[in-house]
């Protein structure tokens, strides 16, 4: 996927969204900004299918060198598929953070609201503020 087609989160979480069956899944990542922030990523550890997330709510931890931070769900749905091959593989993160290193598939909730997302733009713009 093309970082320009996706929304963000202020968190650094990048999503996609598809329809498929008649619903809305969402493909949740971090951006190339939060891997590269994190540096040298030690361990991540993702929700189980079938978990229901509120938006906002804390779905994993990643960990680094430096620090541990928690991944938030972009939109309120439930966990559909995790991406175990990640877990296995941390640097899939760095070396396609918005491919094959995606996090999760949420089926989102009928009234799940994304539209307090960031385009890429906007994105970009809140990762050049907090490099300074």
């Amino acid at each position: 996927m093309k970082p320009d087609e996706l929304q963000f989160a202020t968190t650094h979480e990048w999503v996609h969204v598809d329809e498929v069956d008649g619903g809305r899944v969402a493909t949740v990542g971090i951006s190339a900004f939060a891997v590269e922030a994190l540096t040298d990523l030690v361990f991540i550890d993702l929700p189980e299918v079938g978990r229901n997330l509120d938006a906002g709510e804390a779905f994993g931890e990643i960990e680094s060198v430096k620090a541990v931070s928690d991944l938030y769900a972009p939109a309120a749905g439930e966990v559909v598929e995790v991406n175990s091959a990640v877990v296995d593989d941390l640097d899939q993160l760095k070396s396609d953070p918005f491919g094959g290193g995606w996090l999760v598939k949420i089926r989102l909730a009928d009234d799940a609201d994304l539209g307090h997302l960031l385009d890429y733009a906007a994105y970009q713009k809140q990762c050049a503020e907090e490099s300074h």
